[in-house]
């Protein structure tokens, strides 16, 4: 295969695939069944969570720093950690977000960006990619921005691919692929702006 593209992405995502790399580079595309999703009304905040968001404790920016996001993103986390996002994905993404189609939710304190996630909009689907955080909190306090903006922009679909710990906390579930591709059709049908109203600390 080429070089990976955003059209390639483009491509990938509204036919419910997405790519991820081997610890080689290699690329493959996957398209998990069953399909992990986040119900984008259901998700409320863990109790643990609501005195950070009152505190306002976090600086929230919207597509301020996206290559440094997803730079962040494909980092290990441990050493048994495996790293999915090479070089050849950051440029594809890169692209994809010059083209306004991809975002990213960042979070800072004094200006230094401590947290963040990342995905792309098609229609009225978000796919959240992954998330990163340097301090506590700060990639929680993201998704809970992120959440918000989708209800703000009447957002359908939510998807986290592959179910885990991590997208548990958020109200993941798991569906069947083939309702999976009917969401998705669905949310591809309506339009959707991924813009942000509320910026503010958080």
């Amino acid at each position: 295969m080429d070089k990976l593209t955003a059209d390639d992405l483009i491509y990938g995502y509204i036919n419910g695939i997405f790519p991820m790399a081997d610890s080689d580079g290699t690329l493959y595309w996957y398209a998990p069944d069953p399909r992990a999703i986040i119900p984008i009304h259901t998700y409320k905040p863990a109790k643990s969570l609501r005195p950070i968001l009152n505190r306002n404790q976090f600086e929230i920016r919207i597509n301020t720093a996206f290559t440094e996001v997803m730079q962040s993103c494909s980092k290990p986390r441990s050493e048994d950690d495996s790293v999915w996002i090479s070089d050849e994905i950051i440029n594809a993404y890169t692209e994809l977000h010059h083209m306004g189609l991809a975002h990213s939710v960042e979070t800072y304190i004094d200006g230094r960006l401590v947290g963040g996630l990342y995905g792309v909009s098609l229609g009225a689907a978000f796919f959240g990619e992954s998330m990163f955080h340097r301090v506590s909190n700060a990639s929680k306090v993201a998704f809970h921005h992120l959440i918000l903006i989708l209800r703000q922009q009447k957002f359908i679909l939510l998807d986290t691919q592959f179910i885990n710990d991590n997208v548990r906390r958020y109200g993941a579930i798991e569906i069947p692929k083939a309702d999976y591709l009917k969401q998705l059709k669905m949310a591809l049908r309506h339009k959707a702006r991924f813009t942000d109203a509320t910026s503010e600390k958080v």
